[in-house]
């Protein structure tokens, strides 16, 4: 079947062309381009149905028959990220930028980057990508995203101040920022940025969990319980939602209820540390020593270094 449609594609590209070769070379090299165009199409569709080993092979055939088709290598490149082959789909994005030098391109590789936890050579993709196109919203995005994480948290809300100004239906843009502001305590300018967060997007999870969380800072606490009741309701699945919700009742003593939610989270992530040390706290509260003992041990043994905490 694929043969068929592989033919069937030569037949569309060849059948169409109005100039004739005038001699052999010609006609070699009319075949050579446009059959690296077939393997380029090719690639996508497999690409496309997340066949990602499929489309390297078809785009290292387009890269052998064409080694100056940028957009193969910077489709392999993509491929590659997706099997989470960071190293090689930078290479690849190197030789797309070599041949191509563009915003799009530079971005993809900053991502990868961060996929190798490389920040700050990350940030200078995202600065180029910016530089040459200085309405790439992704990319303030991003790089305000790994602001974040480096807890640069004023320069990362400047990042999601842009994007909201070049894109304010962005959901996501407002969501980062939230995180950014909650960072540094400004949990109502927080709480706003999640609320328009959801309101662009009212099945956006992780807001209502994080508008929970800032409330929780706002001292709001029955009304962080409704955001995580409506987290759990979009995805029952969620164990981050069952956590946070079970700290909030252990907070108001309803020791019981929290239980039952680390219960939960736990089911859901049997790894979940911080669950395990929480329920243990509970269970210590309400005397129940025996049980306190068996999950600060399981604790423990997920992340050794709570061990100190816990002698505490």
């Amino acid at each position: 079947m694929k043969k068929i449609f592989l033919a069937a594609i030569l037949l569309i590209f060849f059948g169409g062309w109005v100039k004739k070769p005038n001699n052999k070379k010609e006609t070699s090299d009319i075949y050579q381009v446009n059959l690296a165009e077939v393997y380029y199409k090719n690639g996508n569709a497999k690409y496309d149905l997340q066949d990602y080993e499929g489309a390297i092979l078809d785009f290292s055939k387009v890269i052998e028959l064409d080694s100056k088709y940028d957009s193969a290598y910077y489709s392999r490149g993509n491929a590659k990220y997706n099997l989470r082959d960071f190293e090689g789909a930078i290479l690849d994005y190197n030789k797309a930028i070599e041949l191509n030098s563009k915003a799009y391109i530079y971005f993809n590789r900053g991502v990868a980057k961060y996929g190798l936890k490389d920040y700050k050579s990350s940030i200078s993709d995202f600065d180029k990508a910016i530089e040459l196109d200085p309405n790439y919203t992704n990319a303030y995005i991003f790089r305000g995203f790994i602001k974040i994480d480096l807890k640069q948290y004023e320069e990362a809300s400047l990042d999601f101040d842009k994007a909201i100004e070049l894109n304010p239906e962005d959901a996501i843009a407002y969501y980062d920022r939230g995180i950014a502001r909650y960072k540094l305590n400004n949990y109502k300018g927080a709480a706003s940025d999640f609320n328009k967060a959801i309101e662009l997007d009212p099945e956006y999870i992780e807001a209502y969990i994080f508008r929970g969380i800032t409330k929780i800072g706002l001292k709001q606490y029955e009304e962080a319980i409704v955001d995580y009741d409506k987290a759990i309701l979009l995805n029952p699945m969620n164990a981050e939602a069952y956590y946070n919700r079970g700290n909030i009742k252990a907070e108001l003593r309803k020791y019981k209820e929290a239980i039952a939610d680390y219960d939960k989270a736990i089911k859901l992530n049997p790894e979940f540390t911080e669950a395990y040390y929480n329920r243990g706290s509970v269970k210590h509260i309400i005397k129940n020593y025996t049980g306190a003992t068996l999950d600060y041990n399981k604790a423990i043994n997920l992340n050794p270094e709570l061990k100190n905490q816990v002698r505490k």
